[in-house]
């Protein structure tokens, strides 16, 4: 229930900013620079006067729904080539898992780096950049689910009765085996959180003065000396949120274990 909470609360922030913080995230006053947490500024000011929890608040809108982005593109794109590779086998199967194969080969923020380096800087090419670079994990679990139920009984007495191929796979295929690629979109979810706001703190994300997560730890880390909650209390805020995704995947997968 925790876990649920503090994912809902980060999605109210991305979508409602308004409703948590009344403050202009952009607006910073001078005479306010580098104020510790206190019951005016619950997450202390950065270098400009800025109140931190507010940049903390609006910039949940740019890394949740970068993070949204690139799980749709690994889930869609990972979940079709899986789907493909093990419903049809075969030599699409091999040339398909092949593909994937080299894609595991390489370190997913390095493939990531080289993606958003040729795609260019910004918050949607981040996420495209996370997305590919998390397309084998997807498609090695959908692969793998295809495979199982393509031989339950169900799916043998449709083929059977005459049912056309893509009726079986949309109709009996696909629904049963998504469960298990759901909760890894749960738990991919807190490791897209990371690598985005990694590539936003490598400064790769949407360009200053936009409060993006991994952006805003970067900036406090040239204050760390005498400010620490610049670059702590953001980075906690990305911590508590992975965790809380984790815990969350770990549920729906016991649960759909469990059905299995």
């Amino acid at each position: 229930m925790l876990s649920i909470a503090m994912v809902g609360l980060v999605a109210l922030a991305a979508f409602r900013p308004g409703l948590l913080t009344a403050r202009d995230p952009l607006l910073g006053v001078p005479s306010e620079m580098f104020r510790p947490p206190s019951g005016q500024h619950w997450f202390g000011t950065d270098e400009l006067g800025r109140d931190l929890y507010t940049r903390v608040v609006y910039g949940a809108a740019l890394s949740l729904k970068a993070t949204l982005i690139a799980l749709a593109v690994a889930f869609v794109v990972g979940g079709g080539l899986g789907s493909v590779a093990g419903f049809i086998g075969r030599w699409v199967e091999d040339l398909v898992m092949r593909v994937v194969d080299v894609l595991l080969a390489i370190p997913a923020l390095f493939l990531s780096l080289a993606l958003v380096t040729a795609l260019g800087h910004g918050t949607a090419e981040i996420a495209v950049a996370v997305g590919v670079a998390s397309v084998a994990g997807f498609a090695r679990v959908m692969r793998a689910e295809v495979l199982r139920v393509r031989q339950a009984v169900y799916v043998e007495a449709a083929h059977s009765s005459g049912v056309r191929w893509y009726t079986v796979l949309g109709r009996h295929v696909l629904p049963n085996a998504a469960g298990p690629v759901i909760a890894l979109a749960a738990l991919d979810f807190g490791a897209a959180i990371l690598a985005v706001s990694s590539l936003s703190f490598l400064g790769y994300g949407a360009p200053p003065p936009a409060p993006e997560w991994g952006a805003i730890i970067s900036s406090g880390r040239n204050y760390l000396a005498n400010a620490w909650w610049l670059s702590t209390l953001p980075g906690l805020t990305v911590t508590a949120l992975t965790l809380a995704a984790n815990r969350i995947a770990r549920a729906l997968d016991g649960e759909w274990g469990t059905q299995r």
